[in-house]
């Protein structure tokens, strides 16, 4: 099995730490090929980081369909391109917020986010209603570090993200935390020694539904909403992305 995992935005060290940790928990004969964005933002805290980045991560599955890919995970908590990305792949194709508020909505009767920057709350917010998982979210708590911060020798980061999940459990009463960036990937362990509560992140959660889903036999429906993009020229600098037949 071969699962791509792909970071949306143009930092390879970040897709350097995800790929360790997806490897580490993915099963023996499960291949994990990660690849970094070559166009886009270096990192995605807004809308607007978020639509540029739409071309490197579709060029990026284009790619994998090319080379036989069994499925996807999109390594950027917003979800980015996630659907787009599902008409493109025939395996399936998961998110990381996606993955990780499902196995916490699973594990705990509550939990909350916590993500960087207070402007992408809102964007948390968003998914969660999107995936049914309103009901079971008490917060979504921002530490305030920019994404890039957040592996700099010397960065509070840990330290204040750590303070942010206890407020969620001690204020909001949330059972346990979604960790709201892919950049904390490698904090998981860490954090849940500290606050003695189940701590999720959605990148190694996504490789192993992705493995469930391929295991399976599934792959992602061809009919309706999903199926293939109809074959039409686009213009401009887009124009090598026109959708062609399959």
């Amino acid at each position: 099995m071969k699962i791509k995992l792909i970071n949306p935005n143009t930092t390879a060290r970040m897709t350097d730490t995800m790929d360790s940790c997806a490897r580490a928990a993915a099963a023996v004969g499960t291949g994990i090929v990660a690849a970094t964005s070559t166009m886009g933002p270096p990192s995605i805290e807004s809308w607007y980081d978020e639509s540029l980045a739409l071309p490197g991560l579709l060029a990026e599955v284009a790619s994998g369909e090319r080379d036989g890919v069994d499925g996807y995970v999109i390594a950027c908590f917003g979800d980015p391109g996630l659907f787009a990305a599902r008409e493109l792949a025939r395996g399936p194709v998961v998110g990381i917020a996606e993955a990780a508020m499902h196995a916490a909505s699973v594990i705990a009767p509550s939990f909350s986010v916590v993500t960087t920057l207070a402007r992408t709350t809102g964007m948390a917010w968003h998914l969660a209603e999107r995936y049914g998982m309103k009901r079971f979210c008490r917060s979504v708590r921002a530490c305030d570090v920019a994404v890039l911060d957040l592996d700099q020798p010397g960065s509070a980061a840990r330290r204040l993200i750590v303070d942010e999940c206890r407020r969620a459990l001690d204020e909001d009463g949330a059972d346990a935390i979604v960790l709201g960036c892919a950049g904390m990937v490698d904090l998981v362990r860490a954090i849940e020694d500290e606050i003695g509560a189940p701590v999720v992140e959605g990148v190694t959660a996504a490789v192993k539904w992705v493995e469930a889903l391929v295991s399976l036999g599934l792959g992602t429906a061809k009919r309706g909403e999903y199926a293939r993009p109809l074959a039409k020229r686009y213009d401009g600098p887009l124009a090598d992305f026109s959708p062609r037949e399959a």
